[in-house]
């Protein structure tokens, strides 16, 4: 949705997708733990947009408040979001994600 609605890319490292204890267990393969990750699930991150030169305010602004915060990726030209796996080819997701918010119907 941040793509669309800026008009750009990203390139998602999917061995950087935060995982919590309970989903690296259930799915200790990592390609199909990346997918589930990428294209469902109830496991919920906020997602933000920031200049490379913020890297550090923001990890201070991290460490300030106790909050994680992490780079899963970057912004690049384009209209594609890619999921790349540790060699940096795409990874294929098998459907889209859930929509939360939708058009009425009528």
């Amino acid at each position: 949705h941040v793509c669309r609605a800026s008009g750009g890319g990203a390139d998602i490292d999917a061995a950087a997708l935060p995982a919590s204890g309970p989903l690296i267990a259930g799915y200790p393969d990592a390609a199909a733990r990346h997918l589930l990750q990428a294209s469902g699930g109830d496991d919920y991150e906020l997602c933000f947009t920031a200049p490379a030169s913020r890297r550090a305010d923001i990890a201070t602004a991290s460490a300030s408040t106790g909050t994680t915060a992490t780079r899963i990726g970057r912004v690049v030209a384009g209209s594609e979001v890619r999921l790349l796996d540790a060699d940096g080819r795409v990874l294929r997701l098998p459907g889209k994600g859930f929509e939360h918010f939708t058009s009425p119907v009528g």
